[in-house]
């Protein structure tokens, strides 16, 4: 979407609202499709003072996989938008300042940078997780597995020691 911002470049305190839905059905991270879900962008761009603000927020659905128990599960993802908007960049190496085009602002380019950029790199179905057995491949989730534990080869000796007290 592209949003004309002619009408409040040069009116201080002017404002223009905005609401649409961005299809990112097609981003790929690491093999995997996340973004299945619409997002949803919403929010303005206002004058204050002659620098033209952008606020909002951008959120959709996503459809992950455990990185420590590989099961499917859906989270809400809602990002902030909020950046400067300029016709002209004073120097190159501003990078947080979005660029018009003639008057306009490419609003789907800004909501999709904003958005994947703050995509997590780890997802977990839980801060608990505790993931697979290294052993059985069990859900240590459901329950323990029936693995025993590895002994540590310079204990082996006292291990075996213990087995013998036990029986």
């Amino acid at each position: 979407m592209r949003l004309d911002l002619r009408d409040i470049i040069h009116v201080p305190d002017a404002r223009k609202d905005f609401q649409f839905q961005l299809d990112l059905s097609g981003l790929d991270f690491y093999g995997s499709k996340p973004i299945a879900h619409p997002v949803l962008a919403q929010g303005s761009v206002t004058n204050h003072a002659g620098a033209l603000v952008l606020e909002g927020t951008s959120s959709s659905t996503l459809d992950l996989t455990c990185d420590r128990c590989g099961k499917a599960f859906s989270r809400e993802k809602t990002v902030k938008l909020d950046s400067l908007v300029a016709q002209e960049l004073e120097d190159e190496e501003n990078d947080d300042i979005l660029l018009l085009e003639g008057t306009e602002l490419d609003l789907d380019e800004a909501v999709t940078t904003a958005f994947v950029l703050a995509m997590d790199t780890k997802n977990l179905c839980s801060d608990d997780c505790k993931g697979l057995c290294a052993k059985c491949g069990a859900d240590l989730n459901l329950g323990p597995c029936g693995c025993r534990p590895e002994v540590d080869p310079r204990l082996a000796a006292l291990a075996q020691l213990l087995d013998k007290e036990s029986e």
